[in-house]
């Protein structure tokens, strides 16, 4: 997708304030420090459109980014490492799981893992509940060009493995740094959205 319009439309923490459009959304998952606002950024080919932060856990709300006036990716709070009092926590995760399973125009969930790392046991809990709920999900691991490029199938085995990923297609390597994985994942949400 050559992405030529891309703003920031709406920032919710209930669905009276998700915006009134019919356009497919695709949500955006994953640990506070996992680079979502730089994935963002790097798609929509914007510098500072999300906002990125040297301390995890700043997105506590829902953010809703209109894409060519097509298409939203939907940044949800990251979990595991903002340090927020558990009565907020609990209310982040309600607020998403109302967001992921009653939202109509949410077509998929992309699940950002560090490539760095195998997948927490967060990132594995959101992935089985996420799998559980037949939601449709894609996992993007993030920060390739953090490790030499002969190392990322060996990355992406422990991934696919920690996550118990039954199909490895559905694993998509990402650097926001760099761009690569860029294309491929606009094809993937590209078929989404089609499929709409």
């Amino acid at each position: 997708m050559i992405v030529k319009q891309a703003d920031i439309i709406a920032t919710a923490v209930k669905a009276e304030q998700y915006p009134q459009t019919t356009l497919p959304e695709i949500a955006l998952a994953g640990r506070s420090n996992v680079g979502k606002s730089s994935f963002i950024n790097r798609m929509l080919n914007r510098k500072n459109l999300a906002r990125t932060s040297s301390s995890p856990g700043k997105t506590q709300t829902l953010n809703f980014y209109s894409v060519n006036e097509q298409m939203l990716f939907v940044d949800v709070p990251g979990y595991g490492y903002a340090k927020v009092s558990h009565s907020l926590r609990d209310s982040w995760g309600k607020m998403i799981e109302r967001y992921l399973l009653q939202r109509e125009q949410m077509v998929a969930v992309l699940l950002l893992v560090d490539i760095r790392h195998e997948p927490t046991q967060n990132d594995q809990v959101m992935y089985d509940w996420l799998t559980h709920n037949q939601l449709n999900v894609k996992v993007v691991a993030t920060k390739a060009d953090k490790i030499p490029r002969g190392k990322w199938q060996q990355h992406m085995r422990a991934i696919i493995k920690t996550l118990g990923m039954a199909n490895p297609a559905d694993l998509y390597l990402f650097s926001s740094e760099t761009g690569q994985g860029k294309d491929e994942i606009w094809d993937m949400i590209g078929d989404f959205i089609q499929s709409q």
